[in-house]
This record gives C-alpha cells, structure tokens and sequence, in this order.
C-alpha cells in the first residue's frame, strides 16, 4: 500500500515537470541543435572539476564528524563512502533523502558506538550551514557583476534568509551548555542532545574555518564547472553568467518536489541566460545537458560506492520519510549510555 501510494504521489509531480517545459516549451528542433554542437573536451573538465567538489566538500563533512563523535573516528574513505552514496540518493529520489541515507550508511561503519546517529545527524545540519558562507558571497557577487533577471530578486533574498537564519539556530544550539548526564535523559532528550553534540563544530573556531574553506572549495569547482559546461555548449560568457546560472539552479533545487526538480531547473537556468542573449531554445539544452553532467558524477560515483557498501536502490528508498530503513530507525535502541557518559557542550 505504501508503494502505491508513492506513486499517486509521483505521478502527479512529473506530470507537472512535463507541463512546465511544455508551457515554458522552447524549439526543441533548436535545442537538438545546440547539443549537436557539444564540444566533449569542455564536458569532461565540467565532469572532472564536480568531482572535485564532491572531494572538497565530503572533507569539510569529514572536519564535522571529527568534532563531533569519539575516538576512533571514521576512516575518511568511509565518509567519503557515504557520502557519495547520499549523492546517489539525492540524485535518483525526491526529498533529502541522501542525507539520511549518507548518515545510515556511516551508522553501519560505527558499531557499538551509542548515540552515533544522532550525532551525525547533527554534523550533517552542521556540514550544509557552512553553505551559507560560500553561498552568501555567491549571491553578492552575482548581483554586482551578472545581469539578473527580475523575478530572480524575490528568490535570491528569500533563500539566503532561510540560509541565515538556519544558521543562526544551529550556531545557537551548538553555542548552548549543558553538561547534564545523560542517564538521567528521556530518550527524546537525549537524542537532541546528541543531535547537539554533532554541531560541535561550530563550538571550533579553527575547525569552522577548515570546514567553511572546504566549502568555498567545492562551490569555486562547481563555479568553474558550469563555466566550462557553458563553453560545452558554444555560450562565451564570463564567470559572472556561470555564477548566476549557478545560483539559480541551487534555487531551483532547495525544495525537491521530483527527483532533480527537472524543468523547473531548465526554465530556471534558461531565462536567467535570456539576458546574455542566448536563446531561450539553446538555454534550455544548456540546462538539460548541465544537470546531465552534474548527474554522472552523482549517480555514477554513488553507484559504486553503493555496491561497494552492498546495499541497492530498494534500500534506499526505505531511508525515506516513513520506510523501514530511516535513519530515525537506526537510532532506536542506541541511545544505552555508560552511566558516566555525558555530553560535552
């Protein structure tokens, strides 16, 4: 019964991706034009420079958990695991599924390790607050220097008011003391407290500032990614067009209804190029090839890792919200403390 009901869920959503690039429908004879005209040499640096962002920020999630959970701490190449498994997950299922699923995975490499899940759950908050960094000098440059359009406004500062005041609220959790035993908890309590415990990061200024610049790096890859897509595909416009074509596209993907938010990405990123002159038509297989070449990172990677942790695409889907698999049910049972054990900060 859940699954059919995953469906009549579904079915609706990609139904209203298909209206959109109808309505919003471009020449398609046009666009099948522009990708003939791919140049593949540009593709692969685009491809290789993602992959690099998947490296840098996978080691600024790597800087949060060595704040957060005990000694021994994970193996980087276990992060960097479950991580791309969560990159997978993202790519291929609605919702933020890939954040539970990374955490889960990383769960399975920590046994006997009380409280973890929650913990990581925590650093996970904590890794996507240091977007807000690169984010913010993202958006600020890109209003300056890129020709924006003006529905873009409304959206910009909406969507970094939201990052900002996530921000503040885990600064705020993080920055809150509390040394109380944890034997002495409800279990509610204890798993925020846990939860807490994972945002210890941002209790370390030198820690903080190692996991914002990784950050900044794996943003700069993306940048100089969509740059090189744009030379991919025959558009000659600066670092500035890449910026904002790359800020829209993250806009368009805060809130994933479907799987990739695909149409309402491609609209997004075409009309955002209308300004550069470039056609609407061309814009449009611009946006689809762009979120093709981030995807093959995503899903390709992620497809190893996620042999490599023995695990299918039926166990994710139990990560979502109500399955079998979620990361909430991986903390049940878990949170049995040593009686001296307390959360620190």
């Amino acid at each position: 019964m859940r699954g059919h009901w995953r469906i009549l869920l579904v079915v609706p959503l990609l139904a209203i991706a298909g209206g959109l690039l109808w309505w919003r429908g471009p020449d398609w004879h046009a666009a099948k034009d522009a990708f003939i005209a791919v140049r593949w040499r540009w593709v692969v640096v685009a491809i290789l420079l993602n992959l690099l962002s998947v490296v840098s920020r996978s080691i600024a999630w790597d800087t949060t958990i060595r704040q957060s959970v005990m000694r021994p701490f994970p193996r980087y190449r276990l992060v960097f695991s479950a991580f791309c498994v969560g990159l997978f997950a993202n790519a291929v299922l609605p919702g933020r599924v890939g954040e539970l699923a990374r955490v889960a995975v990383l769960r399975r490499r920590m046994p006997g390790r009380p409280g973890t899940t929650a913990t990581l759950v925590g650093s996970v908050f904590a890794h996507r607050m240091f977007d807000v960094f690169p984010a913010l000098t993202l958006v600020v440059w890109v209003l300056f220097a890129a020709e924006i359009p003006s529905w873009a406004y409304t959206t910009l500062a909406a969507a970094l008011g939201l990052g900002i005041v996530l921000f503040g609220v885990g600064w705020l959790l993080a920055r809150r003391e509390g040394h109380d035993a944890l034997e002495g908890m409800g279990r509610t309590r204890r798993l925020i407290a846990r939860g807490r415990q994972g945002l210890a990061v941002m209790r370390s200024p030198v820690a903080a500032a190692q996991a914002t610049a990784f950050q900044f790096g794996g943003w700069g890859c993306q940048l100089l990614a969509v740059w090189a897509a744009l030379r991919a595909f025959d558009i000659h416009e600066g670092v500035a067009a890449a910026g904002l074509v790359l800020v829209l596209m993250n806009v368009a993907t805060i809130f994933p209804f479907w799987p990739g938010n695909i149409g309402l990405v491609q609209i997004a990123v075409a009309t955002s190029l209308v300004k550069y002159g470039v056609a609407y038509a061309h814009g449009i297989a611009f946006g689809i090839g762009l979120q093709a070449i981030e995807a093959s990172v995503g899903i390709g990677v992620g497809l190893i890792f996620l042999a490599r942790e023995g695990m299918s695409y039926t166990t994710l889907k139990g990560f979502e919200p109500g399955g079998r698999g979620s990361a909430s049910d991986g903390a049940r049972g878990q949170e049995v403390d040593h009686p001296r054990s307390r959360v620190a900060g």
